[in-house]
């Protein structure tokens, strides 16, 4: 798995990223200009590359790029090279495979039974041990992506039908996926039986329309019909027939809680519930357990604009906009010096001093990753005449990695994997520091609290409590013990 993201320098090395975003339509017109369209709007899930294929009745075609959507398919040309009433898409970042064009889903392969294009959003946790085995019998990988792990299950299968070979190729598979498959057939969603990633279903006319979140439904103008359940499989034909399928048993829900908090667009819904609800309940949340006297409550935009109204209505403390952020910085902008790059919070991010100055601040972010950011942030503020500056967290510390499609630090990077709260404090400069408890962020989203025997969402990053094996993980600490013993052996033989 690939942790590092060598291209995201600066402030956005410093938020989590989630893996991609995917959409799929059937049965309209110019397919492709939809999924462009559907694509765009989840473009906050993926902004490194992206893939449309198509499927005209005769053969796929596929086109991928890196950059954003609009860059690649803006234009009717770019579009018209994608014909066909079928078509699928994904945006990425880079978590397994790291970047590279080859590794640019959908992924497209000519199988035995004909063309299988599949994008995937997630990870599986045993994509090296099943890649390794694949291998061994022959297999060629073309890219480094666990996605590909998948197709090569399928060509592999003994399984008469499509829809037998894939539920056979995903009972071998661990982690989390919404997948969504395009095949001279017709088009399959599916999800991860524990449904950690999101995947929703909807209706454009006579077309059925499945995308990682709603938001792409609205701006397609397609109607939200509801969501792919965990561990359901659906076929859609041509002549829009639709069957469902739940190959996986009855396995307990466990979708993805920072859903809730940073990845999805506030205008989604989530797992029967409003995104933007939820922050705003967070930052309510906050204000019940972690009260504070000040002035203003300012969020750090956007993401912290939701929580921190959430706060100032409960707190009865007045919401400001304390922090103006520039919507013109890419990650392409050009660095004139070294002193410019260490400037790149300030690019991002300016205190409106007119407003802050002599002020007690209670600033409100969604999460705070390695805290180099929320330190440099603090700072923006003290330098700006704030006379008090006090941080709270809208998600409880973040402490562990995610092995299911999201772009995590390792646990030695990330603040609270190695810090208590009060060092949490000293390092970020705060007056003081207060994160939302585990039960309240539950209660925000619309639960009692954490069913801590059956707990109702995935929510690792905080608890440590991973829903599924972590195969590929054990094996690479099982490699690393038994490096660190014969190293271990070898010094003592030196030694005596």
């Amino acid at each position: 798995m690939t942790l590092a993201h060598p291209h995201h320098d600066g402030d956005g090395d410093d938020k989590l990223h989630e893996e991609c975003g995917v959409f799929g339509i059937i049965g309209v017109d110019q397919a492709s200009a939809v999924t462009a369209l559907g694509l765009h709007a989840l473009q906050h899930r993926g902004q490194e590359a992206v893939g449309i294929s198509a499927y005209n009745g005769a053969e796929f075609v596929t086109r991928r790029a890196i950059g954003h959507v609009a860059e690649n398919f803006g234009t009717e040309e770019s579009l018209a090279e994608l014909p066909g009433h079928m078509s699928a898409g994904h945006v990425r970042y880079s978590t397994t495979g790291g970047a590279g064009l080859r590794n640019v889903q959908p992924l497209y392969a000519d199988l035995a039974s004909g063309g299988f294009a599949v994008a995937h959003n997630g990870n599986i946790s045993n994509a090296a041990t099943l890649r390794q085995e694949l291998v061994e019998k022959g297999a060629i990988f073309q890219s480094t992506s666990d996605t590909e792990v998948i197709i090569h299950l399928v060509a592999t299968s003994r399984y008469p039908t499509m829809l037998d070979k894939l539920v056979d190729a995903l009972r071998l598979v661990e982690g989390a996926y919404a997948l969504i498959v395009m095949t001279p057939r017709g088009m399959a969603a599916c999800r991860d039986p524990m449904g950690i990633r999101p995947l929703v279903m909807g209706k454009l006319g006579d077309a059925t329309v499945f995308a990682s979140e709603t938001v792409a439904l609205d701006v397609v103008g397609a109607t939200f019909e509801r969501q792919v359940e965990p561990g359901e499989f659906i076929e859609v034909d041509f002549d829009g027939t639709m069957r469902s399928h739940r190959p996986f048993g009855d396995v307990p829900a466990r979708p993805c809680i920072f859903e809730h908090v940073y990845f999805s667009r506030p205008d989604s819904i989530f797992n029967k519930r409003s995104v933007y609800d939820s922050r705003k309940s967070i930052g309510i949340e906050l204000a019940k357990e972690s009260p504070c006297e000040a002035d203003l409550v300012v969020p750090v935009p956007d993401s912290g604009v939701p929580a921190a109204i959430g706060y100032a209505q409960e707190s009865g403390i007045p919401f400001e906009l304390g922090i103006i952020r520039s919507h013109y910085v890419g990650r392409t902008f050009i660095q004139p010096s070294d002193g410019a790059r260490h400037a790149g919070v300030k690019r991002k991010h300016n205190a409106n001093r007119a407003i802050v100055e002599g002020k007690r601040i209670v600033l409100i972010d969604d999460s705070i990753v390695r805290g180099t950011t929320s330190m440099k942030i603090v700072q923006i503020m003290r330098d700006a005449g704030a006379a008090e500056v006090h941080f709270r967290v809208a998600s409880p510390p973040t402490g562990n990695g995610c092995y299911y499609g999201v772009d995590t630090p390792e646990r030695s990077k990330l603040l609270a994997g190695r810090m208590d709260l009060a060092a949490m404090r000293e390092f970020i400069q705060a007056d003081s520091l207060a994160f939302v408890s585990i039960d309240g962020l539950y209660r925000a989203v619309g639960l009692e609290g954490r069913d801590n025997a059956r707990p109702q969402y995935c929510d690792a990053c905080f608890t440590g409590e991973y829903p599924t094996p972590l195969t590929d993980l054990a094996r690479r600490e099982t490699v690393d013990a038994q490096l660190s013993l014969d190293v271990g052996k070898d010094t003592d033989t030196k030694d005596s």
